[in-house]
């Protein structure tokens, strides 16, 4: 029986390598698919990993169905046995729904690839819907690390050198664009740190002797989070790094 799975983590923990990686295992025993991303660092229609992989891809826009694109796929290969979903965050929920009918309906396997939370420890759309609908959710074993060592758990947006928490959704960052204004970075942290704001730049600023750190020195922002809309409200911002 075909499956939705969802593996996810925060960044640095190697979903797009292991995206990469599955798909050569795939289409080294004969079976067809096709392989999706959406708002890679790296640009357009590409799927590229930290460690310097790449491949092309088929960019997902707003409203493009999955479900079309999967029958169209199965006429033109002769048949359709797997989709790699990269970036499945920034999906659309119905776009999550479109694949889940592409397992159902047309026996195929679908592997998603994505990260949970924004940068202000809110779910994606995407991921969330995956969450309801996926057979399994499965976490990567490759365990991102904070700037002190411990496991990171979060993702924090940091622009021109400060962490941020508000904002939209989808900026995308860590280009390599030192062109861009104001440049925008993305960085894993534990919760400890990022409830505190503390980049590795902070740290370094504050400067070693004060670690660990010291709450009158690093406390805990006023204004952390930004508030939850009320139910039944949504946001027309898009966002995520």
């Amino acid at each position: 029986m075909a499956e939705l799975v969802f593996f996810t983590g925060t960044m640095d923990c190697g979903k797009s390598t292991l995206a990469l990686q599955m798909d050569h295992n795939h289409a080294a025993r004969g079976r067809r698919g096709i392989v999706l991303t959406q708002h890679d660092r790296a640009g357009e229609a590409v799927i590229s990993s930290r460690l310097g992989l790449r491949r092309e891809a088929l960019e997902v826009n707003a409203g493009l169905d999955l479900w079309d694109l999967a029958v169209s796929a199965r006429v033109t290969l002769g048949e359709l046995d797997y989709v790699i979903a990269d970036e499945v965050q920034f999906y659309e929920p119905e776009q999550i729904d479109q694949l889940a009918r592409v397992v159902d309906e047309l026996d195929v396997d679908v592997f998603a690839f994505g990260i949970t939370a924004d940068f202000k420890t809110q779910l994606f759309p995407g991921s969330r819907r995956l969450f309801e609908l996926a057979d399994r959710t499965q976490l990567l074993q490759v365990e991102a690390l904070c700037w002190c060592g411990k496991r990171a758990t979060h993702n924090a947006r940091v622009v021109d050198g400060t962490m941020v928490v508000e904002g939209e959704q989808v900026v995308v960052g860590d280009t390599g664009d030192q062109r861009e204004t104001p440049l925008v970075e993305y960085e894993v942290l534990c919760r400890r740190h990022f409830m505190r704001r503390m980049t590795s730049h902070a740290a370094r600023t504050i400067g070693a002797q004060q670690m660990p750190f010291d709450l009158d020195v690093c406390p805990v922002p006023a204004s952390t989070f930004v508030a939850s809309e009320p139910a039944g409200e949504s946001s027309t911002a898009h966002e995520g790094p």
